[in-house]
């Protein structure tokens, strides 16, 4: 008859945190929570940053407004990695330089881009996606006009039903402490049309300086053709934004910032509280090869940005404002040349390259 001797595994040193009834009963109930999140079906809820991105960076005009005259002329190289150069020139503008040279390049993983302008200012993004849920994004920009260099680093994780980012902002520990500003956000999905999310900021811009901390809460609601958001900062901002999708080819928002200022009021320090605020309207048009937007806000501003497509390499984009209180206005007119080989437009049409994942941009 043969015996059969069971020899137990020698237990690991540090077995005694997971093998308790605390730790397996805070198991249990985490993963008890996971199985009813995914029952919800909840979806991920975007960025605290991007919590009102259809209005403040689709339909409003503040990432399309610009002045004076601009070329651009492209070159891509290659399609899939991305590669591309450009070639910018401006006049009239106060905000863009009178020349830049821009490169980029890009794969499914890493994300380069670097701006280097006619001022001798340089500025550099590179992004790396560990995973496709973590990526780290990084920005450095260096001015001779500026005392000191900025640099930017983001890391952002991306789940089912939740966004987590920590972002560090001129971090430094050369004076002997740690300076800086950091950030830190969380947007979480409660049901499948409600998200609500909070975003943290320490930040000390000196080492004889104190610290200062502040705290936002922001909530985010998605209907069946509507999108409506709102944010609370500690420091007494409230902003507000609907956006609605009023056709196939139109979009309309609406963005309200307002901001209250204790101690304002007119009679002093003990004053009441000033309010002040803007409330800003734009609607979106998009053509078969022209998008047209426009926007008027409650400081007197009207503008309008149209961008077409006139040929299969070039795009002339208008832009102007108008303010009616200051009696002041803008024009911008940009013409953009972009040139790629035959073979690679016909690569870039390829099924595989059209599925791949895009760039950590």
């Amino acid at each position: 008859m043969a015996v059969v001797v069971e020899e137990k595994s020698a237990s690991s040193p540090l077995g005694f945190l997971t093998d308790n009834a605390l730790s397996l009963a805070i198991s249990d109930t985490y993963a008890n929570l996971q199985e009813r999140r995914k029952l919800l079906g909840l979806d991920n809820p975007g960025t605290v940053d991007g919590i009102a991105r259809e209005v403040q960076k689709d339909v409003l005009l503040s990432n399309f407004m610009f002045s004076g005259l601009r070329c651009d002329l492209q070159k891509v190289f290659s399609i899939n990695p991305l590669f591309r150069l450009q070639h910018g020139f401006a006049m009239g503008s106060q905000a863009l330089p009178p020349w830049q040279l821009m490169a980029l390049y890009g794969n499914s993983s890493v994300f380069m881009q670097a701006a280097y302008s006619s001022d001798k200012s340089l500025t550099a993004w590179g992004n790396l996606r560990w995973t496709p849920q973590f990526v780290t994004k990084t920005q450095t920009s260096i001015d001779p006009r500026q005392a000191q260099t900025m640099i930017q680093i983001d890391n952002e994780y991306t789940g089912d039903d939740f966004s987590a980012s920590v972002k560090a902002i001129s971090p430094s520990i050369l004076d002997g402490g740690l300076t800086g500003i950091f950030i830190g956000s969380y947007l979480q999905s409660l049901t499948p049309r409600l998200s609500v999310g909070l975003e943290g900021v320490w930040q000390r811009a000196a080492l004889n300086s104190k610290p200062e901390t502040a705290v936002s809460y922001c909530a985010r609601y998605r209907g069946t053709d509507w999108i409506a958001s709102a944010q609370y900062l500690a420091q007494g901002s409230l902003g507000a934004s609907y956006w609605r999708k009023l056709a196939e080819r139109v979009e309309a928002g609406a963005d309200c910032q307002l901001q209250f200022a204790p101690g304002m009021g007119g009679a002093g320090l003990l004053g009441g509280i000033r309010r002040e605020g803007q409330t800003t309207l734009g609607v979106k048009y998009t053509f078969g090869t022209a998008v047209y937007r426009a926007q008027v806000d409650s400081a007197g501003k009207f503008g309008v940005v149209l961008e077409k497509r006139v040929a299969a390499p070039v795009t002339v984009t208008f832009a102007a404002e108008i303010d009616q209180w200051k009696n002041t206005h803008k024009l911008g007119l940009a013409v953009s040349l972009e040139g790629a080989p035959e073979e690679l437009e016909e690569i870039a049409q390829r099924p595989e390259n059209q599925s791949t994942l895009p760039p950590p941009i």
